[in-house]
This record gives structure tokens, sequence and C-alpha cells, in this order.
């Protein structure tokens, strides 16, 4: 699809990925972009419209979808980590929050927002996944769990918006230089980076991103299964 010109909404837009996703859509012309976050003071910058989204708020989400009802393009950034969940011990606290975010969070912005796009011709719906959707962390087993739960759902969506000309785009990449991955020594991609693969995925209606090597690695040795 062509960038130049659309209407597009980010979620989790005041920071990280977020927003590099903000500012490679405005480097591609995108008419307006509407920067989701819970709180929209924290949103800066003159090209783009602040606008209050909490994912896991009905509230937030009815009222975001009435205001961005010109939107084109979706991008499903919003994210949390799992926090003190660990595998064998800790609290499911930060477990059920990753999945409250992640995974509902990104379902209840699609059903919102998937109308609006086939009223604008189908348009692009983009969720944030990660390397994490087809391996599992026994570090952090619950952001894992919920990546994985959505990258069934952008499966899921794919097939189930395919009709209204909707272009579905998974975006996997290892770990990435932001404040959530502050504390992990590992090599990292870029938020840049990420964004403008992005951008070049939409632009050629590509459905997956498969952002830096580990990644690739992984998705490839998925269809190597051992013979039993």
């Amino acid at each position: 699809m062509d960038i130049k010109g659309s209407v597009a909404l980010v979620t989790g837009a005041n920071r990280g990925i977020g927003r590099a996703f903000v500012h490679a859509l405005i480097e591609h012309g995108a008419a307006k972009v509407y920067a989701g976050a819970r709180d929209p003071a924290t949103v800066t910058g003159e090209d783009l419209v602040p606008l209050r989204l909490d994912v896991t708020d009905p509230e937030d989400i009815a009222a975001a979808a009435a205001t961005a009802d010109d939107v084109t393009i979706v991008i499903n950034n919003a994210g949390t980590s799992s926090g003190d969940t660990r595998l064998l011990e800790g609290p499911f606290d930060g477990a059920r929050q990753a999945m409250e975010v992640n995974y509902y969070g990104t379902w209840a912005v699609c059903r919102a927002f998937a109308p609006i796009l086939q009223r604008h011709g189908g348009g692009a719906l983009v969720n944030m996944l990660s390397i994490t959707s087809w391996t599992g962390r026994p570090d952090f087993p619950g952001y894992a769990a919920s990546k994985a739960a959505q990258w069934s759902l952008t499966d899921s969506l794919r097939q189930g918006l395919r009709e209204q000309g909707t272009l579905v785009v998974g975006v996997h990449a290892g770990f990435v230089d932001t404040d959530l991955s502050a504390r992990i020594d590992e090599p990292k991609i870029t938020a840049a980076d990420v964004a403008e693969q992005t951008m070049q995925a939409l632009t050629h209606g590509w459905t997956e991103v498969l952002a830096d090597e580990p990644t690739r690695q992984l998705k490839a040795a998925l269809s190597q299964s051992p013979q039993r």
C-alpha cells in the first residue's frame, strides 16, 4: 500500500519502537499520525495527533475509534513485559498483565478498528510481535506466552480480514534497543531499523517482517524438524 497520504494510528507511541514507528510514517509521507498513549501528555512532536489510549480500557478504545475514524493503517505496538513472573517462582500478576496488554489489548484494538479499515478500502493492520512468538524463554515465560498468543491472533486476523482487503503484517524481532530490554546484555537491533523494515513491508505488501538475524534463523529452523 502507499504510505504517502495515509492516516495512521500507532499504539504505545510515546517511546521506543512506537516513537520510531511514528517518525517512520511521517518520513514516508503519512498525512496524519495518531500517537496513542495512556498519557497523551508524554507524546511530543508537531506532526502528530496525541490520543489517549490504554489498550486495556474499553472506553479508551471506543473513544479512540470514534476520534480516529479516518485511519488506513493501524500499528499495534503497545506492550509490556511479564514483570517478576518466573518459570517456577514469583507471582503470576506480571504474566497476566502481559497477556492483558499484549494479547487482549491488541485484539480489542483490532476489533475496534477493523471496520474502519474496511470502510477505507482495507488498509493495513500491523502487530508488533517478537522472536518469542516462536520460542519459549524460561527467564520470562509470561511475556513469551503472550507473544505466542499474539502471533496466533495475527494469523487469525490475516485470514479473517482477507476478504475486506486488509493487509495484516506481523513484525518479529529479537531484542530491540529500548527501555524494555535495557537490563538484557544481548545483541540488539535499533527501533528505527524495525520501523523502516515495517514501512518496506507495508509498501510492498509483505505479511511478515523478520527484523534481525536471530529471528530469521529461528524462523528457518522451524521448518527443519528432526526426523524420527
